[in-house]
């Protein structure tokens, strides 16, 4: 997988060296534009845009989202949580499946409670009411599966055969749309427009006849909205469009487009050595810090990587697992002991999916603010918390 992110920004002139090691930095100057650019979009479309929690969840941030969006979905019981305490705005909570002890919780919490399947709607139903009758406000949304397939790798592509995300449309009957008061799509992942204009195709011709009964259809994540070359004047009447054709609120719900280029993770090389090929071992582990380079699997990009001269230096991580690599990279340093690297757009997906594999150290979090050059140690991990997340 290519990523299309990668520009340096602001951090092509920050010291590596102000940080401790392993750690994220994230610019706040970076965040507060990218947030511009989803407030215009919304502004300019007349729609809502809600903060995907799954894809960017630092929440000491929370006031900078705020501040331009108009609140957060969430993916579950917990996010729920995180968002009632600390996030502005409305809440559009979905699961893939709730588990029936929590339900009560998040329909309390969420302003939106959005279900995988027309079952799971059925079975919560006397949830749903009691919570009604206690004199909570949410509506209830269902989850589709366009079956349109726009992904470029199987495995994130909601639409890809044997899906279990979203009830799939060609299944969509009226009985199923009883209660429902909003249609949820997601059907992109780093995607420009035209891939959801292709979804929306397809699903606006099955859900025409609910367009008077529906309240919202919320369009999802994965639009890479605050990338440079997206296509943002033609979205805007794109979404004009949808938004007149059906007489629903429409809601996007960006994730990784809010933390775009707004962070890296920086890191030591720790070791080095030839195999066949140069090595070198760093205290960034892609198993534990960047689990999508071995998921997509996605080659993320490197700080000041040499163009073209020079051999390649394969870079992994310290755990035991023979496949903890990163990539082939020219480095911008010397390949020794000590030096300094970092690898670029690791603010989104990868802070929210570290895990201590090995007794791994956890990156340390700093927030640095690229107008002011202000940088504050949001958190930084030890052993106790690897040791009390075991037993």
């Amino acid at each position: 997988m290519e990523t299309k992110a990668g520009d340096p920004g602001a951090f092509a002139h920050f010291d590596l060296s102000r940080i401790d090691s392993p750690a994220f930095v994230v610019d706040a100057a970076k965040l507060r534009s990218n947030l511009k650019i989803l407030a215009d979009i919304r502004d300019a479309a007349d729609i809502k845009v809600l903060a995907a929690l799954k894809a960017f969840s630092m929440w000491s941030v929370a006031p900078i989202i705020g501040e331009f969006l108009d609140g957060v979905c969430t993916s579950g019981l917990w996010e729920a949580r995180l968002a009632s305490e600390f996030y502005d705005g409305e809440i559009a909570t979905y699961c893939a499946a709730y588990k029936p002890d929590e339900l009560e919780e998040i329909c309390r919490l969420s302003d939106h409670v959005i279900f995988n399947s027309p079952g799971q709607m059925e079975r919560a139903a006397l949830i749903i009411d009691h919570a009604r009758s206690s004199g909570q406000g949410f509506d209830i949304g269902l989850r589709i599966n366009p079956q349109v397939a726009t992904g470029e790798v199987p495995r994130y592509d909601p639409s890809s055969p044997g899906s279990r995300l979203g009830f799939p449309l060609e299944q969509l009957t009226e009985e199923h749309m009883e209660g429902v008061e909003g249609i949820h799509f997601h059907n992109l992942c780093e995607q420009d427009l035209q891939p959801l204009k292709d979804t929306w195709d397809k699903v606006f011709d099955a859900i025409e006849p609910y367009f008077g009964q529906l309240k919202w259809i919320n369009m999802g994540g994965g639009h890479h909205i605050t990338r440079a070359d997206y296509q943002r004047e033609e979205l805007v009447e794109f979404l004009r469009d949808a938004k007149e054709d059906t007489g629903c609120e429409i809601m996007l719900e960006p994730g990784e487009a809010v933390a775009l280029d707004a962070g890296i993770l920086v890191g030591t090389i720790l070791d080095n050595g030839v195999n066949g090929v140069p090595l070198a071992i760093t205290d960034i582990s892609a198993t534990c810090h960047m689990p999508d380079v071995i998921e997509a699997p996605y080659r993320p990009a490197m700080l000041h990587e040499e163009q073209g001269q020079g051999q390649p230096v394969r870079l992994g991580g310290p755990s035991c697992l023979a496949g903890d690599v990163i990539g082939d990279y020219r480095l911008p340093v010397p390949c020794e002991p000590g030096q300094r690297i970092a690898f670029l757009d690791q603010a989104h997906y990868s802070m929210v999916k570290t895990n201590t594999f090995n007794g791994v150290q956890l990156p340390s979090i700093y927030l640095w603010d690229s107008d002011t050059d202000n940088l504050d140690l949001i958190k930084s991990f030890g052993y106790e918390d690897f040791r009390d997340r075991l037993s």
